[in-house]
């Protein structure tokens, strides 16, 4: 076993700086390089990946480039076969002991390193990956697979590193009083989403730094990147056999996981139903499991913007197009419904919002000027595009947008419906795409309205007030305390900075564990509380017992 011959202190950890990419720029040119040489190597070959080395079962998927469906694909991954998850589980639990044992500073200088390779050698390839295959433009791509990356890897040093230091405070004469964090017992299974690379990078690598052994199951439609990423891993330090990357069915490999006696945790990311249905399939396992697995999940959202009667009508139209259009509305966090106060209705806040989003370009990410990109795949552009057409077949009105072509890629045009009925089938479900719902309400229904938005649905993951009275943003506060994980003042309902704004919601939105903050480690270790004592009794009899 190695001995720890210091108390280290880690470096200063501050959020990774972002580039703006302008014309000319070094940072520019470097990104079209690396998109340039990844097109001219399409398609990749993805293996399952165990115990570090490539496995080829020769059952070949595709992910494809949303922008341009029909071209070759991205990458054709092998399908983990039921044989590969059995091995990986195997030889994940073998390197337990030897990943728990190794000592803090030198896991800790393993994702230091790999923020820094994801910062700097890997950060144009992981954008690109990102941009060909998940369609985001150039500044969603460099805040997701590079920055918040990186901050997900330094800022978990960080965090780890104070939880380490939460102590007993009180110790008796002849008695120390201590407790260490220890990993779970056996593996956790992380289910990452097609949406943030960096998503995928934090799902494994927040419970893989306190000492567990991770499982990742990939998006089919975020392959490439986050096998990059588990590039990057290896390459930091991460010993072979701590993550194992399995592509695959989801049902299937999921499954086979959590059938298994040593699960021991899910991180999840993905729809509401999904993980429910995951959650059910635990419970009903319960008498397997050595001990009671952890379940920690985020999923959907319906997120909101308040708009008081005091607030700016370009600012919050601004803020409402950021929040509902950008990555295609593809963000857990995502604007999808949003409440006028009617007198700025009156003064023209659709016909501002009208003339601002018609000037969003929509196309390729490959095109710098393009806002706003294609949506993930058919499936997903069959669901919007079914949700406006059944918006407007309810009386919904279409101020702006409404129109889809998948011919080449899966885009669909930013879209604002208007409606009279504050529970309509867009105001009230998911859609994760480019559309925004407007429901005006009276001045003096402020408070009404807050409580409307709060029982609307069954989702409470990010919510914005604006409004310059300030009485309003104290209202609201209230009203909409259990409405939003994240609640914003005179600011846009996404854009969640790691070790700023932790992030999660609770009711259909997830277990609100918080990641980007110290809270979700808590959920991946299990404490021992030690008492040493110093000084051994001279009797058995207390004082009590004596006349």
């Amino acid at each position: 076993m190695a001995a720890t011959l210091a108390s280290f202190k880690i470096p200063t950890i501050t959020n990774e700086p972002m580039g703006n990419y302008p014309a000319g720029s070094a940072e520019r040119k470097g990104l079209e390089a690396a998109l340039a040489e990844m097109k001219a190597s399409m398609p990749f070959e993805v293996p399952c990946v165990v115990d570090g080395k490539p496995v080829k079962t020769g059952v070949l998927l595709p992910q494809l480039t949303p922008h341009s469906h029909s071209t070759a694909p991205l990458c054709n991954y092998h399908s983990a076969t039921p044989e590969v998850v059995a091995s990986a589980i195997e030889s994940s639990l073998k390197a337990q002991k030897e990943w728990e044992n190794m000592p803090w500073n030198d896991r800790a200088a393993i994702f230091l390193k790999a923020a820094d390779l994801t910062a700097g050698k890997y950060r144009y390839k992981l954008m690109a990956a990102t941009m060909l295959g998940q369609g985001k433009n150039t500044w969603q791509a460099e805040i997701d697979a590079a920055a918040e990356m990186a901050d997900f890897f330094r800022f978990s040093v960080k965090f780890v590193e104070q939880l380490y230091t939460q102590q007993p405070s009180e110790n008796s004469p002849g008695v120390w009083n201590r407790t260490e964090f220890r990993p779970l017992e056996g593996f956790v299974l992380a289910v990452t989403p097609f949406n943030f690379t960096a998503i995928g990078g934090n799902l494994v690598g927040a419970p893989a730094i306190v000492g567990n052994v991770v499982l990742w199951k990939p998006s089919p439609m975020a392959t490439y990147a986050n096998y990059l990423t588990h590039k990057i891993l290896l390459e930091a330090g991460v010993p072979p056999s701590v993550i194992q990357f399995i592509p695959g069915p989801a049902p299937e490999v999921v499954k086979q996981c959590i059938d298994h006696k040593a699960f021991a945790g899910l991180h999840f990311t993905g729809s509401t139903a999904v993980f429910k249905g995951l959650w059910k399939q635990i419970s009903q396992n319960v008498d397997l499991y050595r001990s009671y697995p952890r379940i920690v999940g985020e999923t959907g959202g319906k997120n909101f913007h308040m708009i008081h009667k005091s607030a700016d009508i370009r600012e919050t139209v601004l803020q409402s197009i950021r929040s509902g259009f950008e990555y295609s509305g593809q963000k857990c966090s995502a604007l999808g419904r949003i409440y006028v106060a009617k007198s700025l209705w009156d003064a023209g806040w659709g016909d501002v919002m009208k003339e601002e989003v018609e000037r969003i370009k929509v196309g390729s990410c490959e095109d710098w000027t393009n806002f706003l990109g294609p949506v993930i795949n058919q499936a997903s552009f069959d669901k919007i595009t079914g949700l406006i057409a059944k918006a407007k077949a309810e009386g919904g009105e279409i101020l702006v947008g409404g129109n889809s072509d998948s011919s080449v890629g899966y885009f669909v045009d930013p879209t604002v419906i208007v409606t009279k009925d504050p529970k309509s089938v867009t105001m009230v479900n998911e859609i994760f795409g480019p559309v925004l719902t407007v429901f005006v309400y009276e001045d003096d229904d402020f408070e009404k309205t807050c409580e409307l938005i709060d029982e609307t649905t069954d989702y409470a993951l990010t919510g914005s007030v604006f409004a310059n009275d300030r009485s309003a943003v104290v209202l609201a506060q209230q009203k909409l305390r259990n409405a939003a994980g994240n609640f914003y003042i005179n600011d846009k309902c996404t854009g969640a900075v790691v070790g700023q704004q932790p992030f999660g919601g609770a009711r259909g939105s997830g277990t609100n564990d918080k990641s980007g903050s110290i809270s979700i480690f808590y959920r991946f270790v299990s404490a021992r509380s030690i008492k040493e004592s110093f000084v051994g009794p001279s009797d058995f009899l207390y004082p009590s017992n004596f006349q």
